[in-house]
């Protein structure tokens, strides 16, 4: 195989890594705008996401659609519980004390489902199969455009609720100025509740998609949060647009670093560029501000 031909590799298989951050991403950003908190429980809902897929599919033998679908509502309302219970009845909290509920929240998920499922990997079939495609000699797995076009899916569907729907403009108006939000007549709470559902949602449908690819683990959560918060970083807080190209740009280095370097290094990555922009600029490098990532939606 030629330097080009690994190159192109290299960077179908970036997209497709970057693609899996960036839906992280976009979880954290709508709660952020919502709340102004960041929820370090949501990589968890993606292991949980694919670990429920697995157990429709493998153990109660129901279709491979019914499973993603079944597991995309559970975490959808596991989300919605989460909030209800753990962050709306509290009275006044500070941003440090939800942060830490959402931590708390990530590692009692992450023990549960170790509970549940194990320690054990465990995998889903590929949604169209595993014969892949050829591109200029180099190879793309068909659950690689899956993964692509539920992005583009979700990217396109948010931005059309946030700009044109009553309730999208709504949670805009929550995530600017919740006073003035309760004086016109907007339910807050409501609002944040309709937040984590959302980013539960994104989150359910990441999980069953990548589980063909990553697989899934009881631990697997807490690295995809690590690395999907340092996408949200990279690309601005409550920048959507921000987040993708991030995730885009973090699955490339990523994916140039193991196959140029050493896989040893590819985990790195992340972490590296997270402590870089927090250090250069903190509001993300696709925002002059962290508070004008508000604005992109």
């Amino acid at each position: 195989m030629n330097i080009c031909v690994q190159l192109l590799q290299y960077t179908l298989s970036g997209i497709t890594i970057g693609s899996i951050y960036a839906m992280v991403a976009i979880g954290f950003n709508i709660i952020y705008n919502s709340t102004g908190i960041i929820n370090f429980a949501q990589g968890e809902f993606v292991m949980i996401g694919g670990m429920t897929a697995v157990y429709f599919y493998k153990t109660l033998h129901l279709p491979l659609l019914l499973s993603g679908l079944g597991a995309v509502f559970i975490v959808t309302i596991l989300g919605m519980l989460f909030e209800r219970f753990a962050i709306q009845t509290l009275k006044n909290p500070s941003v440090i004390t939800l942060i830490i509920i959402t931590i708390a929240a990530s590692i009692l998920m992450k023990g549960a489902a170790m509970f549940i499922w194990g320690k054990d990997t465990y995998a889903l079939p590929s949604f169209s199969g595993d014969t892949p495609f050829k591109l200029f000699g180099a190879t793309i797995l068909p659950q690689s455009l899956w993964i692509l076009g539920f992005l583009l899916l979700i990217v396109t569907a948010l931005s059309g609720f946030f700009r044109f729907t009553i309730v999208g403009k709504a949670m805009k108006a929550c995530a600017f100025n919740r006073q003035a939000a309760r004086i016109v007549g907007i339910n807050v709470n409501r609002m944040v509740l309709l937040s984590f559902a959302l980013s539960a949602l994104i989150g359910g449908i990441a999980g069953v998609i990548v589980t063909p690819i990553t697989l899934a683990h009881y631990d697997r959560g807490a690295l995809l949060g690590l690395k999907g918060f340092g996408t949200a970083i990279f690309g601005g807080l409550g920048n959507m647009g921000g987040a993708v190209a991030a995730g885009i740009i973090i699955g490339l280095l990523e994916s140039y670093s193991a196959g140029l370097i050493s896989s040893g290094y590819k985990d790195a990555v992340a972490l590296i560029i997270l402590l870089a922009v927090l250090f250069f600029r903190p509001g993300g490098i696709f925002a002059r501000k962290e508070e004008q990532a508000l604005k992109t939606y």
